[in-house]
């Protein structure tokens, strides 16, 4: 079955970094494009970024673009989330998820994991 496993949340000041990764498994990771969309408390879910199954072709929240980095290492099943400039507002559960069909939009997705938590605050 699909499984999608976060890691590499934590607390950091503001202006901090941080990197989060996923490792996926019980699919073909290279096939699918990704997403990365998180929920800040008491808030809904908000797309934040996506990459096609190449890793080639990315798109990004106004919100995060400049600060955050996508990628993929589809030798390693792997999606990562770079993110620099952290600000309080980017305070949320992290999740990733796959999407089947990106033509559909990269907030289309079918699966998520459970989520990795990332604090911004002094």
């Amino acid at each position: 079955q699909v499984q999608l496993v976060e890691s590499g949340g934590g607390l950091v000041q503001p202006g901090g970094s941080l990197r989060l990764s996923c490792a996926a498994s019980g699919f073909t990771f290279s096939n699918y494009a990704m997403s990365w969309v998180r929920q800040a408390p008491g808030k809904g879910l908000e797309w934040v970024s996506g990459i096609n199954s190449g890793g080639g072709s990315t798109s990004y929240a106004d919100s995060v673009k400049g600060r955050f980095t996508i990628s993929r290492d589809n030798a390693k099943n792997t999606l990562y989330l770079q993110m620099n400039g952290l600000k309080p507002e980017d305070t949320a559960v992290y999740y990733c998820a796959r999407v089947p069909d990106p033509s559909t939009g990269w907030a289309a997705c079918d699966n998520w994991g459970q989520g990795t938590q990332v604090t911004v605050s002094s």
